[in-house]
């Protein structure tokens, strides 16, 4: 989907606020310059996209081990967070 699609049929106002407000469960945390600037830096160490080195520099400043992901190359180590492939490895067998 490219950004000027949108989904047919769309949502209305009240179902998407309340989609909206589940993932508030998550405990989101903000972009601010603190995870902007780590992006920055594991984009240009690591080589990431834009949006994978903001998924990780979130995951760091939220202090997360692993991050599940199929994106990303399995079990490489990205300073604090290892990735983790869901469908090749079950988090039970993980260090806590």
């Amino acid at each position: 989907m490219t950004v000027t699609e949108k989904l047919d049929p769309g949502l209305d106002t009240r179902s998407a606020r309340k989609d909206v407000l589940s993932f508030l469960t998550w405990e989101p945390i903000p972009v601010d310059a603190r995870v902007i600037e780590g992006a920055w830096r594991l984009q240009d160490n690591y080589h990431l996209s834009w949006w994978d080195a903001l998924i990780v520099s979130a995951a760091q400043a939220s202090g997360c081990h692993y991050l599940l992901t199929e994106d990303l190359r399995e079990k490489q180590k990205l300073e604090s967070v290892t990735i983790i492939n869901p469908f090749h490895l079950s988090p039970e067998t993980l260090e806590k």
